[in-house]
């Protein structure tokens, strides 16, 4: 059985394939094993290994939240040979998974905060998980508010889940694309995601507040700094770091940043810990 210090992955079914952009899909998967699929708990942040038998593994965050029970869900872009593989599965078709592993987005200590969540394209997927998980318990906390970027319209993933979030009266959603990627009948914003951030400048910045950033690096570097003139104390913004994992127990070293290993210590940071880090991440 799969666990935290186990090599041995679940066998798990795939039950649903959903297109999120031609290049990126989203799969649902059960376990083989009735039994295992009852036993099996996780906490939003964590991340598991997703292997195609004969072509090798990788790694994704559980996309789905754990207050959803029965599947887990993993969202990925086509872009090696692992991932070609995995986007070659049909429903029905078996793959191994193992964990989960990682440390977690404490949202027991946000219960009565307001909430903002940043993320950029294929970033959407780790902050799905921890955004149900909230909209799940919505009366634990306060303002939610989610702003969201892509290259282009089409590169946005989770349409459908974005339109509901749109009509929710309990979460303020801002999408936005970069200048260009903007299709005729658009209604969101047309700019980079901090300069929308700090335009927008929500009013959540406070004690009270925590904030949650994931996107490319570039994205995230200037982000940040928004966040601080904003009012956000490095403690209260957090960031996954989950692109730089391989082997998720600490064995290959490929997510070594200084003194820390990011499958093991992570892949959830507070940007206040980031800042004790070799800026190599």
């Amino acid at each position: 059985m799969s666990a935290s210090g186990s090599f041995t992955p679940y066998l798990m079914r795939i039950e649903r394939v959903t297109d999120e952009t031609p290049d990126v899909k989203t799969l649902r998967l059960v376990f083989q094993d009735d039994a295992q699929g009852r036993e099996f708990t996780f906490r939003t942040g964590q991340f598991g290994e997703y292997s195609v038998f004969g072509e090798g593994e990788c790694t994704f965050c559980i996309a789905s939240p754990p207050t959803r029970q029965g599947y887990i869900e993993c969202t990925f872009r086509k872009a090696g040979r692992v991932t070609t593989a995995l986007a070659g599965l049909e429903v029905g078709e078996t793959i191994g998974f193992r964990g989960p592993y990682g440390n977690v987005f404490p949202i027991d200590q946000w219960q009565g905060k307001n909430l903002l969540f940043i993320a950029g394209g294929i970033a959407l997927p780790p902050m799905r998980s921890v955004i149900w998980n909230v909209l799940d318990l919505r009366d634990r906390y306060e303002e939610i508010t989610i702003v969201y970027g892509a290259r282009t319209v089409a590169d946005l993933v989770y349409k459908r889940e974005l339109e509901e979030w749109a009509g929710r009266p309990d979460v303020r959603l801002v999408t936005t694309v970069d200048p260009g990627g903007e299709t005729p009948d658009w209604k969101g914003e047309i700019g980079f995601v901090p300069a929308v951030l700090g335009k927008l400048a929500p009013a959540v910045a406070s004690r009270d507040a925590v904030a949650v950033v994931c996107g490319p690096p570039v994205m995230i570097k200037f982000t940040f700094p928004v966040l601080s003139r904003l009012g956000f104390p490095p403690e209260a913004v957090f960031t996954t770091l989950e692109n730089r994992m391989k082997c998720g127990m600490g064995k290959c070293g490929r997510c070594n940043v200084g003194k820390h290993f990011v499958c093991k210590d992570g892949p959830v940071f507070t940007f206040a810990q980031l800042q004790e880090m070799p800026q190599e991440y």
